[in-house]
């Protein structure tokens, strides 16, 4: 799903400057008539939402470590912030409304 959000507050100098590089870097949003050290101070401060992905995974939980790691992988950057958070979860139940089956039976 498409969401928005922001994350921690980014206080060390020397990434901020690098993530200052990196926004400006982005955008053809950034023009004349726009005060870009405010837009990227925004990005940077929390005070602006970023677009985000929102990822719902059911799966047994012998393959969770699995899907974690590949998850891991296709997020992780170089940049040290703002990769993300995966949060596991139990399924107590689930139940499948146009049979009423549940358990196991209701997801295949």
């Amino acid at each position: 799903m498409k969401v928005s959000g922001r994350g921690r507050i980014v206080t060390d100098p020397a990434r901020l400057d690098k993530c200052r590089e990196i926004i400006r870097g982005m955008g053809t949003e950034f023009n004349e008539l726009v005060d870009t050290e405010q837009v990227v101070t925004s990005f940077i401060d929390g005070s602006r939402f970023l677009p985000r992905r929102l990822f719902t995974v059911l799966a047994h939980d012998e393959d969770v470590p699995r899907i974690i790691e590949a998850i891991t992988n296709a997020n992780r950057s170089e940049h040290g912030i703002g990769d993300g958070i995966i949060f596991v979860m139990p399924a107590l139940d689930a139940v499948r409304i146009r049979t009423g089956e549940s358990g196991e039976a209701a997801i295949w």
